[in-house]
């Protein structure tokens, strides 16, 4: 990332060795402006109170600017940022935040778009769990305990504030009836047969990295923590329907337990790493590459229903950037997934009909079969000759994005450090699609109809490109149920 440009520069120039912003020092009435290093990336991390962001700017030797710097190359904030200050941003910037992510940062925003996802593509997001958003689905959701309750079964279920995090105002209920009808809440059927380590109920924690919208690019972080529940897991019950220990995975809920085990190292305590935890698949027969296969599918989906808003967003932000070029936002989040009790063992991948695949990728490139052998007197051999010809040059304009795009995965990939590229998919399968959503008027963007025509888009083919059907199915895994 390079430094910031010299005051009267185009914005998007980017010289490597221009002189930091603010870095004019006073003597009696002279100003001397001092020099940084050649190649050095300014960083305003004043949006920031985590002491980790500063320690690490100081380790990558970073230069930290003056609080109220806006020039900097790297601009660092806890929170959301406001749409104007990402519009202001100069090409060679970069901020560590999308617009439009609050659509599946927030926990009622997720389970609206993840209903939407449902009711299109039921069977590709059946990991999702029954959920009711408050107060608007509160009849339905009293309606769906009705109908339990006529047909004698009994089910658990998890209340959520809607923009609640870390646990906190998390309860487990039975008796649905107390549940307030006004209240802003996520109520979702608890999953009541996890997959346990040592007894314990756990959780995953996977980091995830997206440098791009247009087209998603995303990278998986090879590691990540597994956070284990504090007290034996046991069927929820009206006895042990408060005992969160037992129940929730959570860090900031389980930390107060006196059964909390804190310990450094990887393989122990009630924080462990995933590292370890793919070596204890591994160890145990399990399918160390399905497992990352499915979690890489769960993310993918994940983040294709904030896609549309985050793309929308952005474009406002900065009209008239192309599509592929270099994002000035960046975002790095997390998703907690745990795992069900009826996990499948290694299983032989099925093979895959090539050929098949390849004449179909043919004809839809080329569209082989479409065109009539005509003679060259016949006026519908002239317009072949013309639908030939557009489409040649349309070939060498996707050409040359090829280029591009190859040519930044080479990059990406001698920078990977300890990720995985995820994008793969993304890349191939919403670049095109997502040009056509730009056409489409603003008011039309974010429809339902919209969103599900994406869907249908995308969906069909994501087996295609990821990993075999993973050793555990994704109806049987939960991204956003039980911790937070």
């Amino acid at each position: 990332m390079p430094s910031p440009p010299n005051e009267g520069e185009d914005q998007g120039a980017s010289p490597v060795n221009g002189p930091s912003v603010g870095s004019y020092q006073s003597s009696g009435k002279r100003k001397v402006r001092t020099k940084k290093k050649k190649g050095s990336i300014a960083a305003n991390v004043a949006g920031t109170k985590y002491e980790i962001v500063r320690i690490v700017i100081s380790e990558m030797d970073f230069i930290k600017t003056r609080d109220e710097d806006e020039t900097a190359n790297l601009i660092w904030n806890d929170s959301a940022v406001q749409h104007e200050k990402i519009a202001e941003l100069r090409n060679y910037q970069r901020i560590n935040h999308f617009p439009g992510m609050g659509e599946i940062c927030r926990k009622d925003c997720l389970a609206r778009n993840m209903s939407k996802m449902i009711k299109c593509q039921p069977q590709e997001y059946s990991f999702i769990p029954k959920t009711w958003i408050f107060p608007a689905e509160y009849t339905q959701f009293q309606n769906y305990v009705k109908e339990l309750r006529r047909k004698r079964k009994q089910k658990t279920f998890i209340v959520k504030p809607a923009n609640g995090a870390m646990g906190h105002g998390i309860s487990l209920i039975r008796n649905c009836e107390k549940l307030p009808a006004q209240e802003h809440f996520i109520v979702q059927e608890y999953l009541d047969k996890p997959f346990l380590m040592e007894g314990y109920k756990f959780d995953l924690r996977i980091y995830i990295l997206v440098t791009s919208c247009d087209p998603l690019r995303i990278f998986l972080y090879n590691d990540g923590l597994v956070r284990m529940g504090t007290e034996k897991y046991h069927a929820p019950s009206e006895a042990n329907l408060s005992q969160l220990y037992m129940h929730l995975t959570n860090y900031s809920v389980n930390k107060h337990n006196e059964n909390f085990e804190r310990d450094e190292t990887v393989d122990k305590g009630s924080k462990r790493s995933i590292s370890w935890f793919t070596e204890f698949l591994r160890t145990n027969d399990y399918d160390v590459a399905k497992f990352w296969g499915d979690v890489s599918e769960l993310v993918v989906k994940t983040l294709i229903v904030a896609e549309p808003h985050v793309l929308h967003a952005y474009r406002m932000c900065r009209p008239g950037q192309p599509p592929g070029s270099d994002s000035v936002c960046f975002e790095g989040c997390n998703t907690q997934t745990g795992l069900s009790a009826s996990c499948h063992k290694r299983a032989s991948d099925k093979k895959r009909n090539l050929a098949q695949q390849k004449a179909e990728a043919q004809r839809r490139l080329y569209g082989h079969g479409s065109m009539k052998k005509l003679s060259a007197a016949s006026s519908d051999w002239e317009k072949q000759r013309h639908t030939l010809e557009r489409r040649r040059e349309e070939l060498k304009e996707r050409l040359a994005q090829v280029r591009k795009q190859i040519s930044r995965e080479e990059h990406e990939k001698q920078h990977l450090g300890n990720y995985r590229q995820t994008h793969t998919f993304c890349a191939k399968l919403t670049h095109t699609c997502m040009l056509a959503l730009l056409a489409v008027s603003p008011s039309d963007f974010l429809t339902q109809h919209l969103t599900e025509w994406l869907v249908r888009m995308l969906i069909p083919r994501l087996h295609e490109v990821l990993s075999p059907p993973p050793y555990f199915s994704p109806t049987h895994s939960q991204t956003v149920n039980q911790t937070d």
